[in-house]
């Protein structure tokens, strides 16, 4: 095997893997290892500043990252070892090859696996420069997807639709991990993958977008005529069950308090009791699509600096964004949240709900 270290790299990143080097000492400390081998896409991603440790979307990562306390060691096949070290990997790690039919070295104390809650936490509090990152890769990917439901027509399919929304993604160095549209007689579907059927009236459209690792979530719809009283009413009340969702992210209690609130908040708003069990309710946001997603039985903390991509849903309706959890402007670290929405596009039409701009459907 040969080691090779990484290309030169800007000094916040430098810095960035110093500061997610020290995460995982602690945890390794706290278990008494002197090493933890990464091997899954969020953890990997997350420990090398976003580079791009995958080939095929569907597969996972073609690396995996031995974290000692001083070192962190890349593990690639030789045919990968240019690439990521010419284009992907951060300075301060090594970079091991091998042979592609060799399998990865495990010799580390702890498999990922062993500390997967512990890694989860580690990654909850984004860095600055990963918070950076999130804003301009939530900008593009709602922007991507406002560009091309304002060029939509009710003829249009819904395969056309997501493929011109894979290109725009792609030209904007993300992949578009999850692309759902469903036109009007598919919108009972709340995973609809895309078909040849025609938008006709009304139209949904979903772009989860990673670009660094990270994972924006984003939900618009589109509309061609006038709407009903009662489809006015229906995406209303979504948003008033997204709100308290919202609050209950702004108390910081835990995870299990915004599901019981989202819980709660559909009866509240005239929706089934059980609508919450139709389909889940997001979560946590970042290197994975839902960073845990909410689930009965799932109780973690809630901090400033965590992303969230929360997604209530009934028939017809439906609301999506990723925002990140921020200390108000008027108040201090310790004090009242504030709620802002990175998969914002400002040509979307809004409207406030308890003082946050949420998207309404687009009128053609």
């Amino acid at each position: 095997m040969s080691v090779a270290a990484a290309t030169d790299a800007e000094p916040e990143e430098g810095d960035e893997l110093g500061a997610k080097h020290d995460r995982v000492r602690a945890i390794l400390r706290q278990r008494g290892a002197d090493s933890v081998l990464l091997e899954s896409q969020a953890a990997v991603a997350w420990m090398l500043g976003g580079a791009r440790v995958h080939v095929s979307l569907a597969a996972p990562p073609i690396v995996a990252v031995r974290v000692d306390a001083a070192s962190v060691t890349v593990f690639a096949t030789s045919n990968e070892g240019h690439r990521l070290r010419a284009e992907e990997l951060p300075a301060g790690v090594e970079l091991v090859e091998r042979a592609w039919f060799e399998a990865v070295p495990t010799d580390a104390a702890l498999r990922e696996s062993a500390v997967d809650a512990e890694l989860r936490a580690a990654r909850r509090v984004l860095l600055p420069v990963e918070q950076d990152r999130y804003r301009e890769l939530g900008a593009d990917a709602a922007a991507a997807l406002g560009d091309v439901l304002r060029a939509a027509g009710p003829d249009d399919t819904e395969r056309a639709i997501a493929a011109r929304l894979a290109s725009r993604l792609i030209e904007l160095g993300a992949d578009p991990v999850v692309l759902l549209v469903a036109g009007e007689s598919r919108l009972a579907e709340r995973h609809p993958l895309p078909t040849d059927a025609a938008l006709g009236r009304r139209a949904m459209a979903v772009v989860c977008a990673r670009r660094h690792g990270l994972i924006a979530n984003v939900t618009r719809w589109v509309r061609f005529g006038g709407a009903s009283a009662s489809e006015l009413d229906a995406e209303r009340r979504i948003l008033e069950v997204e709100a308290d969702g919202f609050d209950a992210l702004r108390r910081r209690a835990g995870l299990a308090d915004v599901l019981g609130t989202i819980t709660a908040a559909y009866p509240a708003h005239d929706f089934a009791d059980d609508e919450w069990e139709r389909h889940h309710q997001g979560g946590a946001a970042g290197y994975n699509g839902r960073d845990p997603r909410l689930a009965p039985g799932v109780d973690e903390p809630i901090e400033f600096g965590q992303a969230f991509a929360l997604n209530p849903s009934a028939p017809g309706v439906k609301v999506e964004d990723t925002v990140l959890l921020v200390p108000d402007a008027a108040g201090d670290a310790a004090g009242e949240a504030a709620l802002e929405v990175l998969t914002r596009d400002p040509a979307w039409p809004t409207i406030a709900v308890r003082g946050v701009e949420r998207p309404v459907t687009l009128e053609r």
